[in-house]
C-alpha cells in the first residue's frame, strides 16, 4: 500500500486533523463554556454586566494555535457567524506588528468588517471598535500573538492598552469577552494591571518534563498508533526513547504531537496500513525538518542532550561569513 491507496490517505488526514486534549485544553474549554453560557443568560435577562476574559499562554510549539482551532471547532455549532457583514459572535484576528494602539485598533475593525475610509485618532478608532462589536453582536474578541503588544513599548503606552482592553471588557453598551494567545511575554501585559489580572483566567501550557513525562508521550504514540492502525516497534516504546522525542520536540507537547503524525506519516506512505512505527521513522522526520548530520540527531546521536533541536542545518560547520 502507498500513498496512492484511498484508505491510506483517509488515514492520514484523519490524524492529522486529530487532537488530544490535554490538560491546558480541558481548562479552556472549561472557562470558555462558562463564559459563553453567563453571557447568553445576561443577554436573555437583559442584564449588562463586566466580563472576564481568557489567557492562553506557552512557548512556540505548546499548542496554542491548535488548541484554538480545536475550540472554534467544538463550538461551531453553539457560535453565530453570518458573514463579513452579518453577526460574529467571535472574531479572531494575529496582533499587527508594530502593535500600536492605533494600528491594532485599525485591524480588529477589518477582522469585524469595517474599513476606514481616511485616517483617523486612535480614540476614534477604538470608540468604531466598540460600536460595530455591538452591531455584529460579537461575544468574544480573540487576539493572538498578543505578547507583541507589549513590545517596543514604554510602560505608559502599555498601560494605555491595558485600559483599552479592560474597555472593551466594561463596555456599558456592549461589553466583550477577551482572549488572548500568545508566548510567555504576554503574562507583562496581563501583570501591568492587578484589575486586568483579576478579570484573566490564565491557563500556561507547561514543557513536558524528561523526568516525569514519559508515560504522557508513550500514552499520546500508542493513541495515535490506534487511530492510524500502525504497530509499535520495542524501540518506541523504551524510556529513552521516549527522553529523545521530548528533546526532539524540545518539551513541547505541540511539537512532539507534529513528531507523531509526520513519522506516522512516513510509515504509512512506505508500508500502510498495519506497518510498524519505529525509531528509524522518527530520525527521517527529524532530518526532513532540520537537515541535520546524524551525529546532530537527537534520535541517533548519543549525546543527544547537547543538541539544540530548534536548529535547522545543524550541522556543526562554522559561519564562513564570521
Amino acid at each position: 500500500m502507498t500513498m496512492n491507496d484511498p484508505n491510506v490517505r483517509q488515514i492520514i488526514q484523519d490524524i492529522r486533523s486529530a487532537y488530544i486534549p490535554t490538560a491546558a485544553f480541558r481548562r479552556l474549554e472549561e472557562y470558555f463554556d462558562q463564559l459563553l453560557e453567563q453571557r447568553r443568560a445576561d443577554l436573555a435577562d437583559g442584564i449588562v454586566a463586566d466580563l472576564r476574559g481568557i489567557a492562553l499562554v506557552g512557548r512556540s510549539g505548546a499548542g496554542k494555535t491548535t488548541a484554538i482551532k480545536e475550540l472554534r471547532r467544538r463550538y461551531q455549532s453553539r457560535l453565530l457567524f453570518e458573514g463579513p457583514e452579518g453577526e460574529s459572535e467571535l472574531v479572531s484576528l494575529k496582533v499587527p506588528s508594530p502593535a500600536t494602539m492605533k494600528v491594532v485598533g485599525t485591524d480588529i475593525l477589518h477582522a469585524l468588517g469595517y474599513k476606514l475610509q481616511q485616517d483617523r485618532s486612535s480614540a476614534v478608532i477604538w470608540n468604531l471598535v466598540k460600536r460595530h462589536c455591538k452591531l455584529r453582536k460579537t461575544l468574544f474578541l480573540h487576539l493572538d500573538e498578543a505578547q507583541d503588544l507589549a513590545q517596543h513599548q514604554t510602560i505608559k503606552e502599555r498601560q494605555a492598552i491595558v485600559n483599552t482592553l479592560k474597555s472593551l471588557m466594561e463596555n456599558s453598551q456592549w461589553p466583550v469577552g477577551l482572549m488572548l494567545t500568545g508566548m510567555p511575554g504576554l503574562k507583562r501585559i496581563i501583570n501591568q494591571d492587578a484589575q486586568l489580572a483579576r478579570r484573566i483566567y490564565p491557563i500556561e501550557i507547561e514543557r513536558l518534563s524528561q523526568y516525569s513525562s514519559h508515560e504522557e508521550v508513550f500514552s499520546l504514540v500508542s493513541v495515535y498508533c490506534d487511530r492510524a492502525r500502525l504497530q509499535m516497534g520495542e524501540d518506541v516504546m523504551s524510556d529513552e526513547f521516549a527522553s529523545r522525542l521530548m528533546h526532539a520536540a524540545d518539551y513541547e507537547f505541540g511539537l512532539l504531537a507534529q513528531f507523531i503524525v509526520e513519522a506516522q506519516t512516513r510509515v504509512l506512505g512506505q508500508d500502510g496500513i498495519n506497518g510498524c512505527l519505529r525509531k528509524e521513522h522518527f530520525a527521517e522526520t527529524y532530518r526532513m525538518r532540520t537537515d541535520a548530520l546524524p551525529a546532530l540527531n537527537p534520535f541517533i546521536a548519543e549525546d543527544f542532550h547537547r543538541i539544540d533541536p530548534r536548529q535547522s542545518f545543524n550541522d556543526d560547520e562554522e559561519d564562513d561569513d564570521a
